[in-house]
């Protein structure tokens, strides 16, 4: 181990600090036998100045996971490391960020360093102010940024014990933070129990499984703390111990009081046995001991007073400190600074389920007394003190729940509604509860709970627009991919019946349902038009953004022309929200017109990562992306692709990733690198085919399709670009297959097998008449002249020239290059070099190789040399880097870009030092000409 030193602005590598150095630890006698996991753990903390890391250690309880805690939290603080401590209480989990406030509290006052979007929200979060609804993502987009100056003159270690009992709010910050802690001097450790749910271990950290103790290594700590044992109860005490480092520890006391609990019952769990052990420890206390130990066990909170007071209306005397003692001599609990905790969860547990219901509810009575109505803690604690039904207090959890939603507290809003649903006398106010818990569980992509919910609901009588909410929500997971039983012609249907009954809010969100159907599969022109029909009959505003997207996403040709004409109208004036932004960019896409697509998906884009709605971001950014692939812009498409997939990956969106996957393949196509798209297709496909999505499908074939283009095996390409146009095809979207005729009629044209292809133009030339959709009409004018009869070909070619395509680079050079090959096979080779010449240049520019290429080796037929092409950004860095080298060369700081990409700043900052190196720059003036080059 090296020195730590210190000094101005230096970091130095972690070693011996002050107190003393890791070198010379001698293991603690509860981590007897852990020199291998002592050892991985000062390795993290060893490397922390070179790269941030994250660890969940798992096993059974008691197995020495908060030991070996301890022993790194010892490890840092003796090397001058910033410890921050949390740990998850059972009895805390319904508190929104109860772990996230234990954890920040000591560094609580940098919190005015941040921009005051996350001051507001994190203030909000921890109870410190009032602000409206943070999202968790604009929490954890805060924490991340605090914990990133707090690292920049101390690195910082994260210790969160029992993770499996952390609030979801708290597990859904620190899992976002350990995603993007790599290049932060942040290491964050935690310890989860085997067997329970736990969100870090789902977010897939890297975990550390702690064995049992080897047989020689625990008779070496039996004997540390049990020397006197008769050899019988050793080798019992070793059995039953099973290597636990706990059982070794508590087991020889219960033997020593003659307890006849643990010992005795072989067949429990050794967890039970433990917990028995515990609870005969406790049964010798006096009873004022015991209801100090029974008041904490209950208690979502740990402060001693409390806890003293409400022990004492218990036993209906005076319960002092002096009547503590006897716990803490029983190493049963211990405090500190006021503040009350149980030696293990284990004790915990044990004196929970000791109690019997009725001294439970008498103990949540009195603390319901003690908080107060007015508090949610009080509220909580009320309506646990109830056995059967009472409307006043599932109205009180109403509201509780309707504040947690305000302030984006929705996994409290769902227990909320749940225990309220349970404590209501009136079945159909009982149904209306559990509804609005299973709503708020999709939100937060629960399927496990929206199930349960739902299948309480089942067993109520239902009116005719609670069984719509059941249906629909039946319906929210993956765009409905996974249900089979609502249909999109069921949903219609439905939604009618519920606007019939006045619920029309309810009903146009069961036709975006349905709607969503017809992009993720095909469910036939009659369920298309029975979306519309009902669509068209709601009485909402014609200008409505949803109501615009429901008709383009069911209609994209049929009422195409009604979308966009209103959604010109729209954006020309009128003030929207991000969510109808992103709308108006999304079906953008589907009825032909990229340009709004890139440039109002790209507006939401700004709003959504301002107010930290990552699920909807991910779709924003997915229809930009997907538009600019489209539209040749590589430089966007790229890296906006790479952004939508992970973000779609981290909020639970498989479908969205995929179709970003194949997004990404369809770029990796226009950029020439055929290996990455056949990699990024084959992936998308195997999460795509089992669902049939075919958007996924469509996209990813259409990948294939160019990359077999820009190999010149048009042959391969025109079958590829044909079964997109097959309605039984898996690769067959109705919205989607308009954007291939480009593509077809080059194929067909250079494999001279027009005929397909010419019947595909007809049926889109009698499309073309209903909409005004640029996309296609662009593409109708050059398949025209590639298609059609040779003498005609040249006026077609220049009708198509003579539109106004300053917009839209790419087509104009698809166009120039398929009228100069045709000049240059009519033998008017000088005329063919102007266009071939303005399409190479063209392509060089926007990174679409192949086709650069192509019009390379045309001009080298024509006798003219190109030089050579330069490398563009696009070809040197990878999507992440092109996004932050944009952002740089744009003029923002190194703050700026990492709040907009949700990372640190110093992440941005060890990007931008890849980006010089490789681009050869050092500055930003020089890496702002490199970028625009």
């Amino acid at each position: 181990m090296t020195m730590r030193t210190r000094g101005p602005g230096r970091r130095g590598p972690v070693g011996c600090g002050a107190a003393r150095c890791w070198a010379s630890y001698a293991p603690t006698v509860g981590l007897v036998g852990r020199d291998h996991e002592v050892a991985r753990l000062h390795a993290l903390l060893d490397d922390i100045d070179r790269r941030g890391a994250s660890l969940v250690l798992t096993g059974d309880p008691g197995i020495g996971k908060t030991a070996l805690l301890a022993e790194a939290t010892e490890a840092a603080r003796a090397s001058d490391l910033l410890v921050l401590n949390t740990a998850g209480i059972e009895a805390e989990t319904h508190l929104p960020y109860a772990a996230l406030h234990k954890l920040l509290w000591p560094v609580r006052k940098m919190l005015h360093d941040l921009p005051d979007s996350q001051v507001r929200a994190l203030n909000s979060a921890l109870g410190l102010g009032m602000a409206e609804a943070p999202t968790s993502y604009l929490v954890a987009l805060a924490v991340m940024n605090l914990l990133a100056e707090v690292a920049e003159s101390t690195p910082l270690v994260l210790v969160a014990d029992d993770a499996q009992w952390l609030d979801p709010e708290t597990g859904e910050v620190l899992a976002f933070l350990a995603r993007r802690i790599e290049a932060e001097p942040v290491v964050l450790l935690a310890a989860a129990r085997d067997g329970m749910p736990c969100q870090l271990i789902d977010a897939g950290l890297p975990t550390l499984a702690i064995a049992p103790l080897s047989n020689d290594s625990a008779e070496s700590l039996l004997s540390r703390h049990a020397q006197e044992l008769p050899p019988w109860l050793r080798r019992r005490i070793l059995q039953e111990a099973s290597g636990n480092p706990l059982a070794l520890i508590e087991l020889p006391t219960v033997a020593a009081l003659k307890a006849p609990g643990p010992l005795g019952a072989p067949w429990l769990p050794l967890a039970g046995r433990l917990e028995d052990a515990y609870a005969a420890r406790a049964a010798r206390l006096s009873v004022r001991t015991q209801a100090i130990l029974q008041v904490a066990a209950v208690d979502d909170g740990s402060a001693l007073d409390e806890v003293l007071h409400v022990a004492s209306r218990l036993v209906g005397a005076d319960v002092r400190m002096d009547d503590l003692q006897p716990a803490a001599d029983a190493r049963l609990v211990s405090w500190e600074g006021g503040s009350l905790t149980f030696h293990h969860p284990l004790v915990r547990s044990a004196i929970y389920q000791g109690m019997t219901e009725e001294r439970r509810r008498a103990v949540h009575r009195a603390l319901a007394e003690r908080l107060g109505a007015a508090s949610d803690r009080g509220t909580w604690h009320s309506a646990s003190a109830i056995s059967g039904h009472d409307e006043a207090a599932a109205a009180a959890l109403q509201h509780l729940a309707a504040r947690a939603r305000q302030l984006g507290h929705v996994e409290t809003a769902v227990r909320a509604l749940e225990r309220a649903s349970q404590l209501s006398p009136d079945p159909r106010v009982r149904a209306d509860r559990l509804l609005s818990a299973a709503d708020s569980a999709v939100e937060l992509g629960q399927p496990e709970t929206v199930a349960r919910l739902l299948d309480a609901v089942a067993e109520l009588d239902l009116d005719s627009q609670q069984r719509a909410r059941v249906a629909w929500i039946s319906a929210a997971f993956d765009d409905g991919l996974r249900d089979p039983v609502f249909d999109a012609f069921r949903l219609a249907e439905l939604a009618e019946s519920v606007n019939a009954d006045g619920h029309t809010d309810v009903a146009i969100r069961i036709l975006w349902s349905a709607a969503l159907r017809c992009f993720w599969t095909e469910p036939g022109a009659a369920a298309r038009a029975r979306i519309v029909e009902v669509a068209e009959a709601l009485p909402v505003d014609p200008m409505n953004p949803r109501l615009l997207a429901i008709l383009g996403y069911a209609a994209p040709v049929l009422r195409a022309d009604v979308v966009i004409e209103r959604m010109e109208r729209l954006l020309d004036g009128r003030a929207l929200d991000s969510e109808s932004v992103r709308l108006l960019g999304s079906v953008a896409v589907l009825v032909g017109r990229l340009d709004i697509a890139v440039t109002q998906s790209a507006a939401a884009v700004t709003g959504l990562r301002e107010e930290g709605r990552l699920q909807l971001l991910a779709r924003a950014l997915a229809a930009q992306a997907w538009a600019a692939a489209q539209d040749g812009q590589i430089g966007v498409a790229m890296p906006v692709a790479q952004e939508s997939a992970m973000l779609a990956g981290e909020t639970g969106q498989p479908f969205l990733r995929a179709l970003m996957l194949a997004t990404r393949a369809k770029v990796a196509a226009l950029q020439g690198d055929a290996g990455q798209a056949d990699a990024l297709a084959s992936e998308a496909e195997r999460i795509a085919i089992p669902a049939g999505a075919r958007n996924v499908l469509a996209t990813a074939q259409h990948a294939r399709a160019l990359v077999a283009l820009g190999a010149g095996d048009y042959a391969q390409a025109l079958s590829r670009l044909l079964r997109m146009h097959e309605p039984a095809s898996e690769s067959h979207q109705l919205a989607l297959k308009y954007y291939t005729l480009t593509d077809i009629a080059d194929a067909a044209h250079h494999s001279r097998k027009t005929g397909h292809a010419l019947s595909v133009l007809a049926e889109l030339e009698r499309d073309a008449a209903l909409t005004p959709s640029d996309s296609l009409h662009d593409s109708i004018r050059l398949a025209r002249a590639l298609l059609g009869e040779a003498d005609e070909a040249e006026a077609r070619f220049l009708t198509a020239l003579a539109v106004d395509l300053s917009r839209r680079p790419f087509t104009r050079a698809r166009t120039e290059l398929a009228y100069g090959e045709w000049l240059r096979r009519q033998r008017r080779t000088a005329e063919s070099r102007d266009h071939l010449r303005s399409a190479r240049e063209t392509f060089d520019a926007l990174g679409t190789t192949p086709f650069g290429d192509r019009a390379r080796r045309e001009l080298r037929a024509a006798g003219e040399r190109s030089p050579e092409r330069q490398r563009l950004a696009t070809d040197i860095l990878t999507p992440q880097e092109l996004q932050v080298a944009q952002l740089a060369a744009d003029g923002l700081t190194n703050k700026q870009i990492g709040s907009r990409l949700y990372v640190s700043h110093r992440t941005v900052g060890a990007h931008l030092a890849r980006i010089y190196a490789k681009l050869g720059v050092t500055s930003r003036v020089q890496l702002h000409a490199a970028i625009r080059q």
